[in-house]
């Protein structure tokens, strides 16, 4: 099973260099805004790095949550695995980090197109992307969380966190943090009342679960 999912991740490299290409300067204007913040302000040396869409964007407080860890939020509101790969150089690589923290896959669901197997397989390379320049920086991959505009697509949800989950249990220093679980109520249904009103993005109380969850894998700094 490892095998068959390392090669069509490894498939999905190079034979998906037109959804790359589709993607090429999608988010060019987040980017170049990114770097000239990092010109602006000084930039902790190997920070963790938290990296994804939007619910990592959204994250206002991050660095005061985390502050004595020296985070860095780099995340883009509406990337798909594809985004964050072309731009790995600017979001990740470019930072030296001492951990990186990826969120990646929740706006890739309700895509038609997009299957469990493709978005598991994206995943897998972009993690292989990463591990071919930073091979031992511990990485946590937050599960998909179950946002209520989502519901529909329990299932494909539910059926990439346990197939993801699988794969980094084999992998070394990486983590996959499931929040998926501890975002359901007792009876197994969505709560509304931790996402805002369009019922994908998170209010502080989605957030604390995250930090709760996170908070004991995170790295402190030397």
């Amino acid at each position: 099973m490892r095998r068959l999912i390392t090669a069509v991740a490894l498939c999905a490299v190079f034979c998906g260099s037109a959804s790359y290409a589709q993607q090429k300067g999608r988010y060019d204007g987040d980017v170049k805004t990114i770097l000239a913040y990092d010109k602006m302000y000084q930039v902790p040396s190997h920070p963790i790095v938290f990296v994804g869409s939007s619910s990592i964007r959204k994250w206002d407080d991050l660095q005061e949550v985390f502050g004595s860890y020296k985070v860095i939020n780099r995340g883009i509101g509406g990337a798909v695995i594809d985004d964050i790969s072309y731009y790995a150089d600017q979001l990740i690589f470019h930072y030296q980090p001492r951990q990186i923290v990826l969120y990646v896959g929740d706006n890739d669901v309700p895509r038609a197109e997009e299957t469990v197997d493709t978005i598991v397989n994206k995943t897998v390379a972009l993690y292989r992307q990463i591990r071919a320049k930073l091979p031992n920086v511990p990485l946590v991959y937050i599960g998909i969380k179950p946002s209520p505009s989502r519901e529909k697509h329990r299932e494909k949800i539910e059926a990439v966190n346990k197939a993801l989950q699988q794969f980094f249990a084999g992998q070394p220093n990486t983590q996959f943090v499931d929040v998926y679980p501890l975002m359901l109520a007792k009876d197994g249904s969505f709560r509304r009342e931790l996402f805002q009103p369009d019922m994908t993005h998170m209010v502080p109380q989605g957030y604390h679960i995250w930090e709760k969850a996170l908070n004991r894998y995170l790295v402190k700094p030397e």
